[in-house]
Formats: structure tokens, sequence, C-alpha cells
């Protein structure tokens, strides 16, 4: 009888450990999305102390404008620098707000520029960039930062990331993740206003912009990495033989599966930011907690999706997902597949009916 108290006494201890850990790893790994990271340097006289922004000409290419142009148009505007890379949902749904701006402020003095610093190989590639700013109707310029030298000068480390500059071209905003769209805003209106009256201008006043903001689930499955060197230190991949780098790996789904993971079926190449089906077909599993999946995915398949051993309830179908529960993957993108209004846990399964199906990630919402 006391042997059997102990080992009950364990599970729920080790029980109550997971669950802390996996609560403590989503809140980590989605602060970045949901944070409030914002460094104010408005109200000031002596701008010495303040950073001065770095150049972004030494950029890898150019979208919508020339460098030369790029030189002499940011020379006295106020900018917005916007650090992006277009397969990621968090840099995706702070855009309705920036082309806004940009269309509404643009005659005013300010000046957007999207630095455009790829996470993924594929984002590299600049006729997958224009067709990305096409798309997401951008019509800011957009430099191309494949190297990450325009990121380390700006020391940076998330997506996205927003620095206002003032017309002297001190850094006087800086804001991190979603959100925050109003006092950014303020801030803009504020920097103008500085400007006019530093060159002797009218300026105009302006409502703020009020647009549908997206309401994050506080508990919720972290962003899953199915490349080796991404997944390093925040490894989800479920299956017993796990990653081996630069491998074809046979997968099977074992008979449990823990919430969080996913687990893989098939033959499946391990490469450092991605894996690549190489069998005729294969499976991915996950049982998660959100509202909202997406995954990140390219070359041309067939994908069917299951919740709960079913096709995806109308009530929670993305906006790739077609009506008898299929994604077509047809270029390197995000693919929203999941989209509910109420957070919820669900067992979800992809099946994959083409070899060289490639993911990247999911991110939740």
């Amino acid at each position: 009888m006391y042997e059997m108290k102990t080992e009950i006494k364990t599970a729920i201890i080790c029980g109550l450990i997971i669950t802390v850990g996996i609560i403590s790893i989503s809140i980590f790994y989605n602060e970045v999305d949901m944070k409030r990271n914002t460094t104010y340097n408005i109200e000031i006289d002596d701008k010495s102390k303040l950073q001065k922004v770095p150049s972004i000409l030494d950029a890898t290419e150019y979208i919508n404008i020339s460098p030369n142009e790029l030189a002499e148009t940011l020379e006295g505007k106020v900018v917005l620098y916007d650090i992006w890379t277009y397969s990621c949902i968090n840099c995706i749904r702070t855009l309705p707000y920036i082309t806004t701006w940009d269309e509404k402020y643009r005659n005013e003095g300010l000046m957007i520029v999207g630095i455009h610093t790829p996470e993924f190989e594929f984002e590299k590639n600049k006729d997958n960039v224009v067709a990305a700013v096409q798309k997401f109707d951008i019509n800011y310029p957009v430099v191309l930062d494949n190297e990450k030298e325009i990121w380390n000068e700006f020391q940076n480390q998330y997506w996205p990331r927003k620095y206002i500059v003032d017309h002297d071209g001190y850094i006087r905003y800086d804001h991190i993740g979603e959100g925050a769209y109003k006092e950014t805003e303020k801030v803009i209106q504020q920097l103008l206003q500085e400007r006019s009256e530093s060159l002797n201008l009218k300026t105009n006043s302006f409502e703020l912009t009020t647009l549908n903001e997206f309401e994050h689930s506080i508990f919720r499955t972290p962003e899953l990495y199915f490349g080796y060197k991404f997944a390093s230190g925040r490894n989800n991949l479920g299956n017993e033989n796990g990653f081996n780098p630069e491998e074809v790996v046979e997968y099977n789904i074992p008979l449990e599966l823990k919430q969080h993971y996913f687990y893989l079926d098939g033959k499946w190449n391990n490469s450092k930011d991605s894996m690549k089906l190489t069998s005729e077909n294969g499976l991915i599993v996950l049982q998660y907690n959100a509202k909202q999946v997406n995954i990140v995915a390219s070359n041309t398949a067939e994908l069917e999706i299951f919740i709960d051993g079913e096709f995806v309830p109308e009530y929670m179908t993305g906006i790739d997902l077609s009506q008898d529960s299929k994604v077509m993957i047809t270029e390197p993108r995000l693919y929203n597949i999941v989209n509910s209004r109420v957070t919820e846990s669900h067992e979800l399964v992809i099946k994959v009916n083409n070899p060289e199906f490639e993911i990247f990630t999911f991110t939740f919402g």
C-alpha cells in the first residue's frame, strides 16, 4: 500500500513538473509575438546621448527603390524601419498597420523602409520576396538583408522589430513584436510634429488608426521547428530516434503522444532548417493547444488535414484550407490551416501525399 502511494505521489509530482515546464516554455517562446518591449526617447533636449541609425545602404538587393534614390529620400525624413521576414506570422500581422501608416503619413514627412532579414534559405530569393511584397500591398522601399549585416548593425535578435528615427537620424523609438500600434502611431505623429516645427511647415492632424488586432491565446503550443539547427535548445520532435543531422531517417509514430510535440511517420531528410519527405507518403501528428495553426512549407504537395480523426470543422477552417480539408503547397511561404475564434486542444494529423514536401515550422496563435 505504501509503495502504491509513493508511486502515485511521484506520478503527480512529475505531472506537475511537466505541466509547469510546458507552460513556462509556452510563455517564454511566445513572449516575442506579444511582447511590449518598447524603448522611448521622445521628451529629450540633448540628442547627443542618443544612438544614430546605422546605414542600410549595404543591402543585398532593393525593392521599390534604387540605392541612390533611397539615400536621397531618407535625408531629413522621419523614418520607420521595420525588420521582418515574409513567412513570419508575427510580421505578417503587423503589416496592415504599417502599410496604412505609409499611405497616411507619406506626404507628411514619414518614410517607411522594410528591412527583410530572412530566417530560412528560401527567403533569400529576391523573386520570393517580391511576390510577398506584392501580395501584402507594400509600396514602400524594402531592402534585402540576406547576410544579416543590417540586422547585426542594429544589434537585433527579433522578428518583427520597429525602429523610428527622427529627421536628424536619431533612434527615438524601438518596439519588439506585435502590438503597441496606438503608441507607435503617437510617436510617428510627435516626431512629424518636431520635424514640421524645425522646418517651419504646417502640421496636419490625424485620428489614430483602428484596425482589427489579432488576440493571442495566452497559453498555447510554442513555435515548433523541423530543422535540427533551429530546434537546438527547444527540441519538440517526439519520435524516439529524434534529429539526425543531414541523414534520412525512417520515423514511426508511437502509441503514446505528448502534447506540444510533433511526431513523424515515413522517411524524412533532416536538414538544418527543415525536414523533407523522401518516401512516397508521410504523416505529421501533433497534439496542440491554440486557436490558429500555421505551417511554413515549400515544394509542390497535396496535404490532407484532419482534426481529431475528422475533416477540419467549418468553424476551424484556415485561410489556405479547401472545403475537402486539403492544402495545396505551391510555393515557399506560410500556410494557415486552422483558424478558430477559440483556444482549444486537438490532435492534428497532416497526411502528405507527395515526396519532396518540405516543412520548416509550426506557428500558433
